[in-house]
């Protein structure tokens, strides 16, 4: 008897990092993530090089230089058009994952990233820049996908004990991807006259790698089961990645997921946004997504350059000062890998806003006081870096992983588009309208940031609940007080939670 019950009692077991998940998180994290970081950097340090070839195809095709304004007008462009094209990414995400499955469209999305790396790669052979603004638009497009798809594919492979932790791996290969364009960008390696094609050309080499190594892994067993139904291709894929024969525990959570959202039905992208039992989760991708991008990251980095001129260090050396802050945003997005299982996700998120806020606040009085005060220059380096410490462990790699926990399977495309979609906007806003700020209000513009930080900072500390090591359907109890919806499953009497509000308050969501 106690043998039968054995046998039906599903059996939960902690999970572990096997070799399947570790490689299969490695060759997705870096085929992908990796190229948005290396191309959000790539264009920075070989800027100048590039407007030369600009002016010098210019003059070699009709035969007089290039206006000031029309050259500006087409930098901007060459820079604007990467942001855009993520937004044009992200608002693919849906359909695509849908259709092709997670791991199917990170395999798709190397188009987007082979084909403008070649681009790049002979723009300056075929003597054209219009090549690069158009392969920049590619690029982005390939960002957005792999920003929101990355996350999401490893979130659905992990164990929620590592979910955590593995869905920050993608931010750390942003974070390795923008080191490495820095790298690359010292003058004597490539960011030079002559080495800039070559290093606009080297992000194809991710995605090839990808798309070789990536089919030998596994699709999303939750895609497989509740989107699919296909149980046998999920079971087999979740005992290749936990490395053990017993799933059924995990498999049974699954099913019943599936059974509370055919319950609720499986609504489309337009009537998604309205549905009410997803609505303050929604409400906290897009103010978590807006205080991650508006909370003055770009800026900070725009402004770097300048702050270490006036702190007294030689121009030659910026490129190597700058390293060293992409070296500790690294080092940062490494340390909350290891421990936001231990802290949480929430404390990080408050941490690194509070931090950000503080920082803000600390260089508009150090960048004030500049010129008055010997010392106030090194205060100004301290601020940046003290910024991006900040930002790294919590504002840049917590908002996907708790994308990716606050919403069930057949909601979780949607929340990712609009999730990108807002992340991408805002990055376009800040990059479009910052350097008239700038201009305006000087150092006063990170007072701003400072109050988008803490305006933040309150909202995840009133709304965000803690997610770590829950399933995705306990998350989504955790949200029925505040959306007022009262989940029913098994017998259709049987609630997962108990609302404080009202019956009649409460929307009843039953299943079979």
């Amino acid at each position: 008897m106690a043998e039968n019950e054995e046998r039906t009692e599903p059996v939960e077991r902690r999970g572990r990092l096997t070799a399947v998940l570790a490689l299969a998180t490695l060759v997705s994290a870096f085929g992908s993530s990796f190229q948005y970081g290396y191309n959000v950097a790539v264009i920075n340090s070989p800027s100048p090089f590039m407007q030369q070839f600009y002016n010098s195809a210019h003059l070699e095709r009709y035969g007089r230089p290039m206006e000031q304004n029309f050259l500006t007008l087409l930098w901007s462009l060459s820079v604007a058009m990467y942001p855009l094209g993520g937004l044009v990414g992200s608002l693919m995400v849906a359909p695509l994952v849908n259709k092709l499955g997670r791991k199917g469209t990170l395999l798709f999305n190397n188009i987007f990233s082979i084909v403008p790396a070649v681009m790049m790669g002979v723009s300056e052979i075929a003597k054209s820049y219009e090549i690069i603004i158009v392969a920049r638009i590619l690029v982005g497009i390939c960002a957005g996908l792999s920003s929101n798809v990355v996350p999401m594919y490893l979130g659905e492979l992990s164990p929620k004990n590592l979910r955590g932790a593995i869905c920050i791996i993608p931010q750390l290969f942003i974070t390795i991807g923008i080191l490495s364009a820095q790298v690359l960008g010292i003058r004597h390696i490539l960011g030079n006259s002559t080495g800039w094609p070559l290093m606009l050309g080297l992000t194809g080499i991710p995605a090839l790698m990808e798309l070789l190594l990536l089919p030998f892994f596994p699709e999303s067993p939750r895609y497989m089961l509740i989107q699919r139904g296909d149980e046998k291709t999920a079971r087999k894929a979740l005992q290749s990645l936990r490395g053990w024969k017993e799933v059924e525990g995990e498999l049974s959570e699954m099913r019943l997921e599936d059974q509370s959202e055919r319950a609720e039905g499986r609504p489309s992208v337009l009537s998604w946004l309205s549905q009410r039992s997803l609505r303050w989760q929604l409400i906290s991708i897009v103010v978590m997504n807006m205080g991650q991008q508006l909370s003055g990251v770009n800026a900070i980095y725009y402004y770097a350059g300048n702050i270490y001129a006036s702190a007294g260090v030689k121009a030659n050396d910026i490129q190597y000062v700058t390293v060293g802050t992409g070296a500790v945003n690294v080092f940062m997005t490494i340390v909350a890998v290891f421990i936001v299982e231990f802290s949480g996700r929430r404390l990080l998120l408050l941490t690194g806003f509070g931090i950000c806020c503080g920082a803000c606040v600390l260089l508009t009085i150090a960048l004030n006081f500049k010129d008055s005060v010997d010392w106030m220059p090194n205060v100004s380096i301290a601020c940046v870096n003290i910024y991006v410490i900040g930002h790294a462990i919590g504002p840049s790699p917590i908002p996907n992983v708790v994308t990716t926990e606050m919403f069930r399977q057949s909601s979780r495309p949607a929340a990712f588009m609009v999730a990108g979609s807002v992340h991408w906007l805002s990055n376009f806003t800040v990059g479009l309208v910052f350097p008239f700020l700038a201009r305006g209000l000087g150092p006063y513009s990170f007072i701003m940031f400072s109050i988008i930080c803490l305006a933040t900072l309150v909202y995840i500390w009133l709304v965000v609940p803690e997610t770590k090591s829950k399933t995705f359907l306990e998350i989504s109890q955790m949200f029925i007080t505040r959306n007022k919806v009262e989940i029913n499953l098994g017998d259709g009497n049987l609630p997962l939670n108990k609302s404080k509000d009202s019956r009649e308050d409460a929307v009843k969501v039953t299943a079979f």
